[in-house]
C-alpha cells in the first residue's frame, strides 16, 4: 500500500486447521551470514526498521530477515504487530536516533495519506488503528528512528 515492498506476498487460505496466513516462499542466499548482515547499515535494513516502528513489531529477529540471491531483503513473521501500546522489540536498533532520509520521510507521508481505518477495519481494532496513525505522526514529528524503551526488553528472545 505505501510502497515498502518488504513483506512477501501474504494471503489468507483455508487449510486443514481452518483459515490461516500463507506467505510467498523466498529462496534465500545461503552464503550470507544473516546476523552479520542484520547488524549492518544496508539501506534495506533502515527501511525495515522504519516499517517495524510503524507497525509496532514486537518480534523482529535475525531469522525473520530473508535476503534472496539477488540481495533483496524481505521480512517475514509479522504475527506480533499493531498493538495499541508501544512495544517495539527488534534486532534492528543500529539506526536509533538517526535522522530519516528523504525516502523514509516520503514513505511515512504515504502511510499518513492512506485511509488506515478503511484499510484495516476488518483486521484491527479502532484503538490499534488509532495507535498506528499516532505512531506515524510521532515518527514524522521527531524525524528520527526511535530508541529502545527502558520499560521492557528491547530485543526479542531468542534474537535469531
Amino acid at each position: 500500500m505505501a510502497g515498502f515492498d518488504l513483506v512477501p506476498i501474504t494471503v489468507l487460505r483455508e487449510g486443514p486447521f481452518g483459515y490461516g496466513m500463507v506467505q510467498e516462499w523466498i529462496e534465500i542466499d545461503d552464503n550470507l551470514d544473516i546476523v552479520e548482515f542484520g547488524q549492518g547499515n544496508d539501506p534495506q535494513l533502515r527501511k525495515l526498521a522504519l516499517f517495524d516502528a510503524i507497525i509496532n513489531n514486537t518480534d523482529r529477529k535475525f531469522g525473520h530477515l530473508l535476503v534472496d540471491v539477488t540481495g533483496k531483503l524481505k521480512g517475514c513473521d509479522h504475527g506480533v504487530c499493531f498493538h495499541q501500546e508501544n512495544k517495539l522489540r527488534t534486532v534492528l536498533w543500529q539506526f536509533s536516533g538517526e535522522q530519516f532520509n528523504l525516502e523514509e520521510i516520503e514513505l511515512l507521508n504515504k502511510v499518513k495519506k492512506l485511509d488506515l481505518y478503511s484499510s484495516f477495519a476488518d483486521l484491527l481494532t479502532t484503538a490499534e488503528i488509532s495507535a498506528l496513525d499516532q505512531r506515524v505522526s510521532d515518527l514524522l514529528a521527531t524525524g528520527k528512528f526511535p530508541f529502545p524503551s527502558d520499560q521492557w526488553p528491547a530485543i526479542p528472545w531468542p534474537p535469531v
